[in-house]
């Protein structure tokens, strides 16, 4: 019976190494970069803009695989928000410091500067950028990247971006093109909401459409389509900021974000479960539920709740509402979503002043423009306002095409 039991188990285990294999279907670009391309860095000072997610298929840090290899001087680390080691809160300022397992210097791209200063640069002779996305325009990882090719212009120096996977994929592009009057760091470009690029690909556009035109090569992956989800990738997923756990999680981030800029609502963070939750303590959760089911969205249903936050401004209170169950990724539409349940709480409970909070600018931030919020107030069809952004959308989708690495 014991060798059976053993010989199942190792049965199972040469059946499991092979799929795990399998599995990893994308090279990152940090990889392809080592493998095939050293001669973009080799021998010159390396200045790296990094964080937690820069790692390779096996984990290992790009800052250390760059420390270690021969010939290349990495000379300077580069941290955006929540830093190199992403060990800073959401909007905390980071200050400059020296890597503890290398020595080497660590500046704040999220600070006294978002941007690097000539100083900052004076030993760099090109800079690297590698960063996992999220594919969401709120991001500010993006915004990171783009003022660091203006940086890399000035100083005349390459600028090189490792690629990675966009983890909804590079067919959903959805929401609003950011109107300039709302530009912030949670939204600096006129981009949609959703843009449908990977990191690369939005450097390419950046540098064109925005006339930024520094020296720019983009190192791509291999492996990747345009189709995949970053469930599909075969890679860890490596959490991009607290509040981003999941490989899952930007699907989610993506439908209740901006809703959470108001903090009249609660979208899950401060539980175990941030942005799968629409909470509040005056919420009946089987009405809500029963409401959004009713609209048919694609790929989600909606679950009625109760949880109390652990932690943040709701902790230990009792909140009620539904949890989002994204059912089919591919057909779910996010941003739909998310104007979705602005309306029905606002059908539902119009004596709450949803957007009666010192946050709304915030809220009007993220969604790049205060129309929906306005059409959300005057009782407006969510899908008549979203038909209102579709031909600024194809206009987007037909000239980001040209910036395409993947297919």
């Amino acid at each position: 019976m014991k060798n059976n039991l053993i010989n199942g188990s190792l049965l199972v285990l040469g059946l499991l190494i092979p799929m795990l294999s399998l599995a990893q279907q994308v090279k990152p670009g940090i990889e392809v970069l080592l493998e095939e391309r050293l001669d973009l860095i080799m021998n010159k000072g390396v200045g790296l803009i990094t964080n937690p997610t820069g790692v390779d298929s096996r984990l290992e840090s790009t800052v250390n695989l760059l420390h270690r290899t021969p010939g290349v001087r990495l000379v300077a680390l580069f941290g955006p928000e929540h830093g190199v080691r992403g060990d800073a809160y959401a909007g905390e300022k980071v200050e400059t410091v020296y890597d503890k397992a290398t020595g080497i210097p660590v500046f704040s791209l999220y600070g006294k500067t978002r941007q690097p200063t000539a100083e900052m640069l004076k030993n760099v002779d090109v800079l690297l950028y590698d960063i996992q996305d999220i594919g969401n325009r709120t991001y500010t990882y993006i915004y990171t990247m783009a003022l660091a090719m203006t940086a890399a212009k000035e100083k005349g120096i390459p600028f090189i971006v490792l690629d990675r996977p966009n983890p909804l994929g590079g067919k959903l592009v959805e929401g609003p093109i950011l109107d300039p009057q709302f530009s912030s760091f949670i939204g600096l470009y006129p981009i949609p909401y959703i843009y449908g690029l990977t990191t690369g690909e939005l450097a390419r556009y950046f540098n064109v459409e925005l006339d930024i035109k520094c020296n720019l090569t983009v190192v791509p992956m291999k492996g990747w389509k345009r189709t995949m989800l970053y469930t599909e990738t075969g890679l860890a997923w490596i959490p991009t900021s607290p509040h981003i756990p999941h490989a899952e999680t930007p699907l989610y981030c993506a439908a209740t974000g901006a809703l959470g800029e108001l903090n009249t609502i609660n979208v899950g963070v401060g539980y175990t479960a941030p942005f799968e939750f629409v909470g509040e303590e005056w919420i009946n959760a089987d009405s809500l539920a029963r409401e959004l089911n009713q609209r048919k969205l694609p790929g989600v249903i909606f679950r009625p709740l109760h949880y109390r936050p652990y932690y943040g401004d709701r902790q230990k209170v009792a909140l009620h509402g539904v949890q989002l169950h994204v059912t089919d990724p591919k057909k779910f539409q996010p941003v739909r979503t998310q104007i979705h349940i602005l309306h029905a709480l606002h059908k539902l409970y119009p004596e709450r002043e949803l957007f009666a909070t010192p946050r709304t600018d915030m809220c009007d931030k993220a969604f790049g423009t205060d129309k929906i919020r306005r059409a959300i107030w005057d009782g407006r069809r969510p899908d008549d306002l979203i038909a209102a952004w579709y031909t600024e959308l194809q206009n987007f989708i037909t000239r980001s095409k040209q910036y395409y690495l993947y297919q």
